[in-house]
């Protein structure tokens, strides 16, 4: 399906609207309410790259339990105290950090005195009886391994008020370090302003999942973010505006804020990457600094949802000579509060800019950033102009670009990535179609948009970014895997309140940042930060999903107001086979295609639970189940024999529109023709396979999940 390639958004002639409605409201998690079964012992997000079983009854912590730091660094006597301070609401605990030259027994000991061979953020960490020691080559790597001990609790340790239970760490023995260096996340604040305390709490759940940078997407057209002494109107103006909100006076950073940001980051060892977007995506800029336009006149601020609607004015010497000098003001005002080494200068979705003027904007904005000794980051889009060697591009392209590759037909997005290549950058891949936070995971999702498809947290999981510029069928990447720096997902702010697809009104609920946040990033998040940390050999849905259940008890003693999707063993959520579901498998639906005839065939898609891919699942006196198809009112029917095609029919009560659904081991099921015998298989996981009848081979495309 053909897809208007647009980073933003997929919005053609929508009227702005604004509104001056408060930012308030909530989202509520409901979650159903028997007990779950047990849950695995070491249900660790992201997987580690080796752990194992120890035996015995695990470390139990007391109030008289010590965190014993074998350094005075002041790095690592940091992590000591952030440990302290992490297990003591929910403990109730005070735990002394002290300095030790040797470990003792019965104490959590952090050990930054490691081989060099760790790595930065690698760790080894032992559990047993007599105490837990974690060891890394510096304070880095024994965060990492910290996020992974808190993981080896009960879940109630997240809780913010004291528990009533005991706490032992699981015992085990794990060796641990990332696959990618950069791990980030992105929060576009200039859509959507969050408060320093949301942001502050968006790192806290981040780091809890070894995400090790923050993105934050500071201008664009409704919002200019930070405080630039030197232009008071970008924040007296550019920031009076959001989507949908006009009036404000305080949706900014000034430069303490953002020092405060970039400071809390680092203490969770947390790279803050700001942006300033450009040459596009500038409406707040051009209402501030009437020189960065043609006619030399202020626009209007901006609260709409449109994209593609500015542009720096690069037509003649004059105004390129405007926007270099503002662009030298504001990134030097950037660069010396941002202790990091990036400075991201956007770059994408310009389709009014020449060839010429787009060069002069990148030449003006890197000679800026290098002038500031900062590495130049941006969009993939960036490539498509000279940058300098080692300039670190987002790619953000989608399966659209990859059918293109080695076509006549490659599209530019592909031809801007060669280009980048070519000029010996590195690549962070946020894929739009797995790795953005503000797609839909499906037809009901609240909020968000779905101009890249739906995105399910299978999709999120299931992808390698070692492939992600190649062929569908994995091969040629573009991007070389030495290139490749990391991960990156995006949590874009364009339609953050409910009834999405549609404008809002003043009647529109609009949940805080925070709760948007939450809900669109959990439990999608914790994928993307395994995709980037956990060996791809080692990586499984199926025991992927399994483990990321186990964090949904964490998430609400943590107050995350996450997203309990379809597809994962929620502890306390029952699913029936009786009823209304979609039916999974491989991250694609079964669905009728749109035909309401008589005869089609079933058809495999990506998973978007719309009435196409709803089924109503109804018991039959003889143990066995039909399955109608919500949009068409047929039932599915196998006939035939091996290889041949399912296919809907009008129901009627036969044989061969009845069904077998047998549990299987790995939460899943089959589901067998009462008819042929066969059992219900996808053909394979692209959009449009047929489903297919086969002998039980007990294939993965054999195994659904029934949601």
């Amino acid at each position: 399906m053909s897809r208007l390639h647009r980073r933003g958004r997929r919005l053609a002639a929508l009227v702005a609207v604004t509104l001056t409605l408060p930012l308030t409201a909530t989202v509520t998690q409901a979650v159903a309410a028997p007990p779950a079964p047990a849950p695995s012992p070491y249900a660790l997000v992201p997987l580690p790259v080796s752990q194992q079983a120890v035996g015995g009854q695990g470390f139990a912590l007391t109030p008289r339990t010590r965190i014993s730091v074998l350094s005075k660094d002041s790095a690592a006597v940091g992590v000591g105290t952030y440990l302290s301070k992490l297990l003591a609401p929910a403990t109730g605990y005070d735990l002394r950090v002290v300095k030790d030259t040797k470990a003792p027994k019965n104490a959590v000991v952090l050990d930054p005195n490691g081989p060099e061979s760790l790595g930065a953020e690698g760790y080894t960490l032992t559990s047993g009886t007599d105490g837990v020691v974690v060891k890394a080559h510096g304070a880095e790597g024994l965060f990492r391994g910290v996020q992974t001990l808190r993981q080896l609790l009960p879940a109630a340790v997240e809780s913010r008020t004291r528990q009533s239970r005991s706490w032992t760490v699981s015992p085990v023995q794990i060796s641990d370090s990332p696959r990618y260096e950069y791990r980030g996340v992105m929060l576009d604040v200039a859509r959507r302003f969050y408060p320093v305390d949301q942001v502050k709490r968006y790192i806290d759940e981040a780091a809890a999942y070894k995400i090790n940078t923050l993105h934050l997407h500071l201008t664009d057209d409704q919002g200019w973010r930070i405080a630039i002494d030197a232009l008071p109107d970008l924040t007296k103006v550019g920031a009076s505006t959001q989507s949908g909100f006009t009036g404000g006076t305080d949706w900014y950073y000034t430069a303490a804020d953002y020092k405060e940001i970039v400071s809390y980051a680092t203490s969770r060892f947390m790279t803050v990457v700001p942006e300033i977007d450009g040459p596009g995506h500038t409406e707040a800029a051009l209402a501030s600094v009437p020189g960065l336009n043609c006619d030399n006149k202020a626009k209007a601020p901006y609260s709409g949802f449109e994209v593609g609607i500015s542009l720096y004015c690069l037509d003649d010497g004059t105004h390129i000579g405007n926007t270099r000098r503002f662009l030298k003001t504001v990134i030097k005002a950037v660069a010396k509060l941002t202790p990091g080494p990036y400075i991201h200068l956007g770059g994408d979705e310009t389709p009014q800019a020449t060839p010429e003027g787009y060069a002069a904007y990148v030449k003006a904005a890197t000679d800026a950033t290098v002038g500031r000794d900062k590495t130049v980051m941006g969009w993939h889009q960036l490539g498509q102009a000279p940058v300098p060697a080692g300039s670190l591009l987002q790619y953000w392209g989608e399966d659209d670009d990859r059918e293109s590759i080695g076509t006549p037909d490659e599209t530019d997005s592909v031809r801007f990535v060669r280009n980048g290549v070519a000029q010996g950058a590195r690549f962070v891949m946020s894929p739009s179609d797995h790795a953005y936070l503000d797609m839909k995971y499906d037809v009901g999702t609240p909020y968000g948009l779905s101009w890249s498809g739906y995105v399910p947290v299978q999709r999120s999981y299931d992808w390698d970014p070692a492939t992600v510029t190649g062929k569908l069928d994995g091969t040629g990447a573009i991007v070389p895997a030495q290139k490749i720096a990391g991960v990156e997902a995006a949590l874009w702010a364009d339609r953050a309140y409910e009834g999405s697809n549609a404008l809002p009104t003043p009647a529109t609920t609009w949940p805080t940042p925070q709760a948007y946040a939450d809900y669109m990033s959990f439990p999608r998040l914790p994928a993307l930060a395994e995709v980037g940390w956990s060996p791809q050999s080692a990586r499984d849905w199926n025991g992927f999903r399994q483990r990321l259940a186990q964090q949904g008890p964490r998430w609400t003693a943590a107050g995350i107001g996450y997203y309990a999707a379809p597809g994962i063993p929620w502890p306390g959520v029952v699913r029936t086979v009786e009823g209304v579901h979609t039916i999974v498998t491989g991250g694609i639906a079964l669905e009728n295609g749109g035909s309401a005839s008589d005869g089609s065939d079933l058809l495999m898609w990506a998973t978007n639970r719309g009435n196409n891919q709803t089924w109503t699942i109804a018991p039959q006196s003889d143990g066995t189940y039909t399955m109608t198809n919500k949009s068409s009112g047929k039932c599915a029917e196998a006939t035939g024999g091996a290889g041949a095609t399912v296919v809907q029919r009008a129901c009627d009560g036969r044989t061969a529109q009845r069904w077998r659904i047998t549990p299987t081991a790995d939460d899943q099921s089959t589901i067998t023709s009462a008819g042929t015998g066969l059992v219900l298989t996808a053909a394979s996981t692209a959009n449009g396979a047929k489903a297919t009848q086969q002998p039980d081979t007990g294939s993965v495309l054999q195994h659904w999940t029934i949601d």
